[in-house]
């Protein structure tokens, strides 16, 4: 439980490289996550070309951090991997979710970019890295050392529980 806490969303990046073993680490992670009869609709495109980085933020306006980050991993949900249509989006979250544990398990820091629903980023993001027409990129991962310190958040609200009913 200490690490789902402990996860923070990171954007400010010291510029040390994550090696490509921790990069794996952080993929593998999201490839244990959950999916609809057990499809696995996901694919990870991973960004280590500092001029590719750079180009996301001219398209995706929360996406600045890229420029200070090491890596950046794409996940993508595969259309026709998809056994129960339109669960590829949960399927890529919970992917998503597990890599964003792992990297803060790893002393990494890390924040998750939307792209799907956008229109525009997702166009953009599929030129840019030539991706398949029926592949559809959900986010983007932000990954680097940390160069800021987040405590750990309890956002816990008794409120939002509803118990048999509304």
């Amino acid at each position: 439980m200490s690490v789902i806490f402990k996860r923070r969303s990171i954007r400010e990046y010291t510029d040390k490289i994550v090696p490509d073993e921790l990069i794996e680490k952080v993929i593998r992670a999201g490839m244990a996550a959950p999916s609809a009869g057990n499809q696995q609709p996901w694919h990870f495109i991973v960004i280590d070309d500092r001029e590719t980085l750079n180009e996301i933020p001219k398209f995706h306006p929360h996406s600045n951090m890229l420029k200070k980050a090491s890596h950046a991993i794409v996940v993508c949900g595969d259309l026709p991997r998809q056994r129960y249509e339109g669960y590829w989006v949960q399927d890529c979250s919970a992917a998503t979710q597990n890599m964003l544990l792992m990297a803060t398990e790893l002393g990494l820091g890390a924040v998750w970019l939307g792209v799907y629903p956008v229109d525009d980023r997702v166009k953009a993001l599929k030129d840019l890295l030539d991706i398949p027409e029926e592949v559809i990129p959900l986010c983007i991962v932000s990954i680097g050392y940390p160069a800021e310190n987040k405590g750990p958040a309890d956002r816990f609200d008794a409120s939002r529980i509803h118990k048999n009913k509304w």
